[in-house]
C-alpha cells in the first residue's frame, strides 16, 4: 500500500481526496461502456485516478480512422479488439488497475451479467441508440449514469442517479434521433470525456456538485460552456 500512496500522492494531499478517499477509489468498480474516442480519455484518467476495477465493453475492432481521437491505441493494434488494446494499454500503466474485457455488443438480453459488479456506469457509446439503452439499464439496475457525447466541436455531459433525477429521455425524444457518422476532434472528445471522469470521482467520493438535473454542453469553436437546467417529464420511466 506504501508503494500505491507514493503514486497517488497528488491525489491524496487533496483534502477532499486524502488517504481514505484514495482507498474508496482503489475499491471502487466503474464500467465504461465504449473504448473509442470518449472511452480512451475516461479509462486512461480512471486509471490514472487509481479506480481499481474497470470494465470495458466493446465489439469493434480497431481502424487507422479512429486514430485521430482514439488514443489508447496505437497503430501496432490496428486490427486488433478495442477492448483487448486498452487493456493491454493500462496494464502497462498501473498494475493497480484490475481490467475486465467484455466484447460483446450490449443490449435489452444481455446487460444484467454485464453491469452487475460495477457501481458506476459511463456512456462512452457513440450512437443515441446505445446510449438510450444505458439509459434504460442504469434506470432498471438503479446505477449512476454518466452521459457524455461529442461531435464536431461539441458535445455534452449529464449524470444521472436513477428515480431521483431527470434521465436522458427527460432531455432527448428518442424518436427524433437518427444515427449518422459525423466528424470529431481530439480536443472536443478529450474536453468531454474529462468532464465525466470527473463526475466519476465527484460520485464516488461524494463531494462538489453533480451535474444532475441539469445537462453541461459545450461548443469548442466559442469556447463556452453553458449550463441547461433539466426536470424530469412527468411520463418518463424515470418516474414510475
Amino acid at each position: 500500500m506504501q508503494n500505491k500512496f507514493e503514486r497517488y500522492n497528488r491525489n491524496i494531499i487533496i483534502p477532499e481526496i486524502g488517504i481514505e478517499g484514495q482507498k474508496k477509489l482503489l475499491n471502487s468498480k466503474v464500467l465504461v461502456c465504449g473504448a473509442g474516442g470518449l472511452g480512451s480519455t475516461v479509462i486512461l484518467n480512471l486509471a490514472a485516478l487509481g479506480i481499481g476495477h474497470i470494465g470495458i465493453v466493446d465489439n469493434d475492432i480497431l481502424e487507422l480512422s479512429n486514430l485521430n481521437r482514439q488514443y489508447i491505441h496505437g497503430l501496432s493494434n490496428l486490427g486488433q479488439d478495442k477492448v483487448k488494446s486498452a487493456k493491454d494499454r493500462i496494464e502497462g500503466f498501473n498494475k493497480d488497475i484490475k481490467i475486465k474485457t467484455f466484447k460483446t455488443r450490449l443490449n435489452s438480453e444481455n446487460y444484467k451479467d454485464v453491469v452487475k459488479g460495477y457501481d458506476i456506469i459511463v456512456d462512452c457509446f457513440d450512437s443515441f441508440e446505445s446510449k438510450f439503452l444505458l439509459n434504460d439499464i442504469a434506470l432498471d439496475t438503479e446505477k449512476p449514469l454518466v452521459h457524455g457525447g461529442v461531435t464536431e466541436f461539441r458535445g455534452q455531459v449529464m449524470t444521472v442517479i436513477p428515480r431521483k433525477t431527470a434521465c436522458l429521455r427527460c432531455v432527448f425524444p428518442q424518436d427524433e434521433q437518427e444515427y449518422a457518422v459525423k466528424g470529431v476532434v481530439s480536443p472536443a472528445v478529450a474536453a468531454i470525456a474529462s468532464i465525466e471522469s470527473m463526475e466519476v470521482l465527484k460520485l464516488i467520493l461524494n463531494i462538489g456538485m453533480l451535474l444532475t438535473d441539469k445537462m453541461l454542453v459545450f461548443d469548442g469553436l466559442r469556447m463556452n460552456f453553458k449550463t441547461i437546467n433539466v426536470e424530469r417529464a412527468k411520463n418518463c420511466r424515470c418516474n414510475i
